[in-house]
């Protein structure tokens, strides 16, 4: 605990020592021998005279150093300042340090629902808790506005095992409720660490970013990750840092657009919609999913500007389609909880159906039964409230790989339950799927909703799922998401069929 003061009173000298090598020092120094000569006559001018060059000599390269880049005092720099201090004592004394970065979870909820002071303050009581939990040596500061990094004074043991107990006792820490204007708020969090030893650099900013990067990760397996720092996860950073340039760019260049994957009535064989899923045209990877570059773009701006293209090329479609005769009923759009965040999106659909003078009952909007049931965002509802009010239709997807409650899916004004893929494959011929399909089925009825299978394969699935009494169906067995111009074909093809696709047999 003594190294700190000790190194807080050499870095003072430095400081001090450099004043003698800045240019400040020297504009005056004419000024300081003149008056040293009234004071004390010759002997102080010699005095001066010595002591300046020895002085000069004293601070040495380091102190011109300081002088040239002043010292950065931000959160970051003081973090960094702190574990470069550490390293050289560490050789000798056997002793170790570690940075932690932690970030916590969903603040944007707070933000939403009780605004901008209010996520403030729980930052800083959440900062306080873990500064709280941990030795009076060690440094804890905020960065980014919205996580926290911790310098680990030195020990003696500092192993793996120590770290993930340590990161579990500060996530307890935080996760006890915050008391806020008569509400209790609760919060999460997920931790990053690395050990001096194990970063690339021996280096404090090289520790520091180390411990970011694990941070990123647990964030990305959270709420509530904790990761340690190994050598790939920088080179997985730098790809995903790289794929979302690309991703920007392919966006402004449309590469990025939509395939449509047919939906079609199991009572008429008719088509009742089209999905737009997203499909990134790369020029050296090829036709990518979105399971390829989702993962890039989570938490950044790029989530919402992929939403606007898609919908914009899912409604140029539908009017497309329109214009040679084709009936398409509508067309769905993925939306995710941070599309759904924005207090802007109703009046935005509004905009983009009045601008191509489509009805809104022509759009359906798919969010994930996850997003749903985990929406205690006042904006979600209001969002999802509005487009329905509006016209548009609500299809839960996924449905069943959630928690969605009954209450909920009334709260939304759902209008058709999307039944996970899970939950069909092998439906024709195993009855426990049979008994979770006809379950979901009969909960649909009863609360005046559609039902539409995702992941149909197969003839059999087909049948089954029909004489279940599953409304819709949508998979492989009937169509791959397809390119504008092929659906465009298909939708024809299917259309002028004579026999199409059959009503199956009685329902059960």
């Amino acid at each position: 605990m003594t190294i700190w003061p000790l190194a807080d009173s050499l870095l003072r000298i430095q400081r001090a020592l450099g004043w003698v090598r800045r240019p400040e020092f020297l504009v005056f120094l004419p000024a300081i021998t003149l008056a040293g000569f009234w004071i004390g006559g010759e002997t102080v001018l010699i005095l001066l005279a010595v002591a300046h060059p020895l002085l000069f000599a004293i601070a040495g390269q380091p102190a011109m150093a300081a002088a040239a880049q002043p010292e950065d005092l931000s959160p970051i720099g003081r973090a960094v300042s702190a574990l470069d201090r550490i390293l050289p004592t560490m050789v000798d004394k056997g002793r170790s340090t570690a940075c932690l970065v932690v970030q916590f979870d969903d603040l944007d909820n707070v933000l939403d629902r009780h605004g901008r002071s209010a996520q403030a303050e729980v930052i800083v009581r959440a900062t306080d808790r873990i500064r709280g939990a941990l030795r009076l040596g060690d440094f804890v500061a905020n960065i980014h506005g919205d996580a926290v990094v911790v310098v680990l004074a030195p020990v003696r043991r500092l192993d793996l095992e120590t770290l993930v107990q340590m990161s579990s006792r500060l996530q307890e820490a935080v996760t006890a409720p915050i008391s806020l204007g008569g509400a209790q708020l609760y919060v999460t969090c997920s931790i990053g660490f690395c050990i001096a030893g194990r970063a690339p650099e021996a280096t404090g900013r090289s520790i520091l970013d180390a411990a970011q990067a694990a941070s990123d990760e647990a964030l990305r397996n959270g709420p509530g990750g904790i990761r340690a720092f190994s050598p790939d996860m920088a080179q997985k950073r730098a790809e995903r840092d790289a794929l979302r340039d690309s991703l920007e760019e392919a966006l402004d260049k449309g590469d990025i657009r939509p395939h449509f994957q047919p939906q079609i009535s199991t009572d008429t064989g008719e088509i009742s919609g089209l999905e737009a899923l997203a499909r990134w045209h790369h020029p050296v990877r090829g036709c990518l999913t979105p399971s390829e570059f989702l993962p890039a773009v989570e938490g950044s701006d790029l989530t919402e500007r992929l939403g606007e293209v898609m919908l914009f090329h899912a409604l140029t479609a539908l009017v497309a389609w329109d214009k040679e005769g084709l009936r398409v009923p509508a067309v769905s759009v993925n939306f995710s909880a941070a599309d759904l965040r924005n207090p802007r999106l109703p009046d935005r659909i509004k905009w983009e159906l009045d601008r191509f003078e489509l009805k809104p009952e022509r759009l359906t909007v798919e969010i994930l039964e996850t997003v749903v049931a985990n929406a205690d965002n006042d904006v979600i509802v209001s969002n999802i409230a509005q487009l329905a009010a509006m016209g548009c239709g609500i299809d839960l997807d996924d449905f069943g790989t959630g928690h969605a409650s009954i209450a909920t899916i009334r709260r939304f004004a759902v209008r058709r339950l999307k039944i996970d893929r899970s939950f069909v494959t092998r439906v024709d011929h195993d009855r426990e799927q049979q008994k979770m399909i006809s379950a979901i089925v009969s909960l649909a009825e009863r609360l005046g909703l559609e039902t539409l299978a995702e992941g149909v394969e197969t003839a059999a699935e087909h049948a089954m799922l029909s004489q279940l009494g599953c409304g819709h169906v949508q998979g492989f067995g009937f169509a791959r998401p397809m390119p504008q111009d092929v659906a465009t074909d298909w939708v024809r093809r299917h259309v002028n069929r004579q026999d199409r696709i059959p009503r199956i047999g009685l329902r059960r």
